[in-house]
């Protein structure tokens, strides 16, 4: 693979080796997603999972979105 950037290596490759997570299945607004928590009770969305195809459209449910949530599912 040939990767052509401006950018230092070291920046493009950083965190390439590290886990991501934890991460916590939640419920909002009927739309069941993957969250990264950032205090108790609120988390930033990384995915979704369930949710009908309009929501990927709707900018609530955008990655990053900041959300609360009250309990985890499985």
């Amino acid at each position: 693979m040939t990767l052509y950037t401006s950018m230092p290596l070291e920046l493009v490759l950083d965190g390439v080796n590290t886990q991501p997570g934890p991460f916590v299945d939640v419920v909002h607004g009927g739309v069941k997603m993957q969250v990264e928590p950032v205090s108790p009770g609120i988390g930033r969305i990384v995915r979704l999972l369930e949710c009908p195809l309009d929501a990927y459209l709707d900018p609530q449910y955008a990655p990053g979105t900041i959300v609360t949530y009250a309990s985890t599912v499985g």
